[in-house]
């Protein structure tokens, strides 16, 4: 559904005032850059595509790369999930995916049919949490895609609070942008709606739902309600979406919208309560000063502190005391950062300007436009994927190869892996399988699951001998699990294949639960198993660890797919 993208829409009209920072004000337009690239460009390119001195292009990649925003890859610069730390402060204020996510799950399961929330961005509208069917034929956006208001079904609900300044804007927009250009995520067809898009504010206004018949691309119906919060104030929207094989807009409307308003009554109900205790982030941090200090000292001018200042007073609305959902004032972004006043003061001057956070009285909120910031490239990357640079990085420290697994019925199951060039090596390829029992990354995984299910597990197993070595015993299998569980690794030394050591540990998302088995393995004429724990393991968990984090963070307010 997606086509070459422009940014033909600026970040910010008119000149940035003169207390903006400029360093903070390219470093956001690379990043938009490699978000309209989907999260991937030459430097080169780069170069051409913003306009700015090669010299500054290096020294901002410099600094987002030890910020750990982006990637440098030999000629190419790529987006990183710690990126998404942004976006996920901005998610965080709005309270829709975090507190209402399970009840649009619910509701996806009840209608077996895609439901999404969307908020509204200008003249905009961007997705902010989905619950998709897995069909043929399906809604394929991604969480932060922006659609124009005139396309699909929330964007009428929105117009119509638009003032004359909301209008002017869309106006502007369309004669500049006619075919939406500027909206990679729709497809051409989709201009066409601007065309009816007055008769369906005004429905939508009578009746108090808009409906999307085939606005976006053919075959796609949608019915759509507003999600006010407690002050009445229509924060988002959410919409039942189907396919014309399944339901036409009567049907759809018909069948659907009674139960869509119970849903959205019950999701207005939690926004007019109390948001409930944080338990990501919140804390300050005070260190921020500091360590950006410490990476000046260590890249001397290829780092660009008041770049890194002004990105981390955005990531530090969600360590304030009270925030994210009642915003933040300049002192407290200021106690949480332990940066000096007017250096944050210049920072939200120029991320107001951009249109990245917005200031009600004392207060500073971040706005839906942060999303724009590769949100919606990154949150699409599944496990496999996040994982691959933090392998390349552990191949490199081991010279071995090394693999990530999942568990599969009875097996593991490859899911990525970065082989290393030797003479003897081990020829696995993404998405073979091997018995659990016989395997590092398998006894991981195996002694990772909850106990009931662990025993269920072994009790069914095959445990067929795979070489001389192979523990074939119930009851040594349950020993071995537990000694891995509680040591946080495994070592299989030629169970699975003769002359085959390996190591492996457990990768755990945000509750905890092992996901995922990352391992090195060799040929055993390379060390002996105590010589690989005590080499290999400092390397393995801190691969582990990288992945974890990246997990966290993509995995807060979207579903990572494992695999």
């Amino acid at each position: 559904m997606t086509r070459p993208a422009a940014e033909t829409v600026p970040a910010a009209a008119g000149a940035p005032p003169p207390e903006s920072v400029t360093p903070l004000v390219r470093g956001l337009a690379v990043l938009r850059r490699l978000a309209v690239a989907d999260g991937r460009l030459s430097v080169g390119d780069l170069v051409r595509a913003t306009g700015l001195a090669r010299s500054t292009v290096d020294r901002t990649l410099s600094t987002l790369a030890r910020l750990g925003h982006v990637r440098l890859e030999d000629r190419y610069a790529v987006l990183a999930p710690p990126l998404m730390e942004l976006g996920n402060v901005y998610l965080a204020a709005i309270r829709l995916p975090g507190e209402l996510g399970p009840l649009v799950d619910r509701l996806a399961d009840e209608l077996d049919e895609s439901v999404s929330l969307a908020v509204p961005d200008r003249d905009g509208v961007r997705f902010v949490y989905q619950a998709t069917r897995r069909r043929t034929m399906s809604l394929a956006f991604r969480i932060g895609d922006l659609l124009p208001a005139e396309s699909g079904a929330p964007g009428a609900l929105f117009a119509a609070d638009w003032g004359p300044d909301d209008w002017a804007r869309w106006r502007d927009r369309r004669e500049r942008d006619p075919l939406g250009a500027g909206f990679p995520a729709v497809p051409p067809e989709a201009a066409r709606a601007a065309g009816s898009f007055e008769r369906r504010i005004a429905a939508a206004g009578r009746r108090g739902w808009s409906e999307d018949d085939q606005l976006i691309e053919p075959g796609l119906v949608a019915v759509a309600l507003p999600v006010r919060d407690g002050t009445g104030r229509a924060v988002g929207a959410a919409s039942v979406v189907s396919h014309t094989s399944r339901h036409d807009v009567r049907s759809l409307t018909g069948q659907l919208l009674p139960r869509l308003r119970e849903s959205v009554a019950a999701m207005e109900a939690v926004l007019a309560g109390p948001p409930p205790p944080r338990r990501d982030g919140g804390s300050t941090d005070r260190r921020h000063g500091e360590l950006t200090r410490a990476a000046k000292r260590e890249l001397g001018p290829g780092f660009v502190e008041s770049l890194a200042r002004g990105l981390g007073v955005l990531a530090a609305f969600d360590r304030v005391p009270g925030g994210p959902p009642a915003g933040a004032t300049l002192a407290a972004l200021a106690e949480a950062t332990g940066l000096a006043r007017a250096t944050v003061r210049r920072a939200l001057i120029t991320l107001e300007h951009l249109g990245y956070v917005r200031c009600e009285g004392r207060r500073f909120h971040p706005e839906p436009r942060v999303l724009e910031l590769g949100y919606a490239h990154l949150a699409g990357l599944p496990l496999s994927r996040l994982a691959q640079p933090h392998l390349v990085g552990l191949v490199a420290r081991a010279h071995d190869s090394a693999s990530m697994s999942v568990l599969v019925g009875d097996e593991i199951q490859y899911v990525a892996r970065v082989p290393t060039v030797r003479i003897m090596s081990v020829d696995i390829t993404v998405g073979t399988r091997f018995p659990a029992h016989a395997t590092s990354m398998g006894r991981v995984l195996l002694a990772g699951l909850p106990p009931a299910e662990r025993a269920a597990r072994l009790d069914r197993l095959d445990l067929r001998p795979l070489t001389r070595r192979t523990i074939t015993s119930r009851d040594r299998l349950s020993a071995e699990l537990d000694r891995v569980a509680e040591a946080g690794y495994a070592l299989v030394d030629e169970e699975l294949e003769e002359g085959l050591r390996s190591l492996a540990v457990p990768v755990r998302d945000r509750a905890g639960r092992v996901v995922a088995a990352v391992n090195v393995s060799m040929h055993a004429s390379r060390r002996t198993a105590e010589q690989a724990v005590v080499e290999l393991l400092p390397a393995l968990r801190d691969a582990a660890a990288g992945i974890e984090h990246d997990l966290r963070v993509a995995g807060r307010f979207t579903r990572v797919r494992i695999p």
